[in-house]
């Protein structure tokens, strides 16, 4: 039995029965559509750029630091490691004069414990072949120390800044004597002989002591500046014969170079009365300087028969007591001593640590030591 079709009539409206075919120009912009491997190009190619505008700024930046940095190091002012067999100290004749350095000792412990918080300065050596040390004597020789005693290589380097060139060797020397002078650890022999070193040096813009001392030491007082010049004119005159030029006290300089002036043959009295005393103390030293530190002093001699070697007795001196401060060494089994002595005050300096000592031991040890002054 076969099936019969259903047939619908349906009524089509007229407006709907011929196509409609839209105006191009009425249709909205649609980007045509890629395929993924066009997608993929695109997407490699805006990351390629992309990483070449970063490469480009890295450089930019990279090419500014590198010219800063250059900048900061013509100026000086990048600290930088330097070989200690590669610094020098031979273009300056430096304002320390030779001898122990009882003070080093603190520095050492000082750099050991917390490092060096103040670079030394150099200037680069016209052959190339090194450094020349400017500023930093003591923290040089400090690191010296410390490798000779360690041999740790570490301490073999230290933390320099280059100068630049072009400061002429008068420039050079302010700088090294400037900071001593800040710091107040420069004694007034060791000041003068910066000043008779400067006046030799051909290089330099000074002919003689008082240019010297006026180019060197601008920054101080004029008082201070007469102080240096008594003291060169000390080391001129008694200068060989001194062994403890530095612990000479500034009003008992200023008194000997003012006796001399007047009395000139007191020069060879005083290198007669040290000649030959190789084992005299600084406070020997300082004893007999006080004989001559006044012209009073002279009438001491009718006191003392003639030819006889028993010591003159030191004449008095006008002093405020409040003031009177003492330096000298002791020589003993344990090494050198430094000791300060003021009023009320007496300060014992030597490489122990006194905190480990048995207190008893150390009592009686200090009693034994006052007992002895009484």
């Amino acid at each position: 039995m076969s099936r019969k079709r259903s047939i619908f009539d349906i009524d089509i409206p007229d407006d709907l029965a011929t196509p409609v075919v839209p105006d191009p120009d009425t249709l909205p912009d649609v980007a045509p559509r890629r395929g993924p491997m066009a997608s993929a190009i695109s997407e490699n190619a805006a990351a390629l750029q992309a990483r070449a505008d970063a490469a480009a700024a890295i450089r930019a930046e990279n090419d500014a630091l590198a010219h800063e940095l250059v900048a900061l190091r013509e100026a000086g002012h990048v600290v930088e490691d330097l070989a200690l067999d590669q610094v020098f100290t031979r273009l300056l004749m430096r304002d320390r004069l030779p001898g122990e350095d009882f003070e080093l000792a603190e520095l050492v412990t000082s750099i050991r414990e917390v490092g060096l918080s103040n670079p030394i300065r150099v200037v680069t050596r016209p052959d190339g072949t090194g450094y020349e040390l400017i500023q930093g004597y003591r923290r040089l020789s400090a690191y010296r120390a410390l490798l000779e005693e360690t041999g740790d290589a570490s301490w073999g380097q230290i933390p320099a800044l280059i100068l630049p060139h072009g400061e002429d060797i008068s420039g050079l020397y302010r700088r090294m004597v400037d900071e001593n002078i800040v710091r107040k650890d420069l004694s007034f022999a060791e000041m003068a002989t910066a000043a008779l070193h400067y006046a030799a040096d051909p290089a330099t813009d000074a002919h003689d002591l008082k240019g010297a001392v006026g180019k060197l030491f601008q920054s101080a007082p004029y008082s201070k500046r007469s102080y240096i010049r008594a003291f060169a004119r000390l080391l001129e005159v008694l200068g060989p014969t001194l062994m403890y030029p530095t612990e000479i006290p500034r009003a008992l300089g200023v008194n000997v170079v003012r006796a001399i002036d007047e009395e000139p043959d007191l020069v060879r009295q005083i290198k007669s009365d040290l000649h030959d005393w190789d084992t005299r103390s600084i406070s020997d030293e300082l004893n007999v300087l006080r004989r001559y530190s006044d012209l009073d002093a002279l009438d001491m001699e009718a006191t003392v028969p003639a030819g006889s070697t028993a010591p003159r007795k030191p004449a008095a001196q006008k002093v405020n007591p409040a003031r009177t401060k003492t330096t000298f060494d002791v020589r003993t089994r344990a090494g050198r001593v430094r000791c300060t002595a003021g009023v009320g005050r007496l300060e014992i300096k030597l490489d122990r640590d006194f905190s480990a000592m048995d207190r008893g031991q150390l009592e009686r040890a200090i009693a034994s030591l006052i007992d002895g002054m009484s």
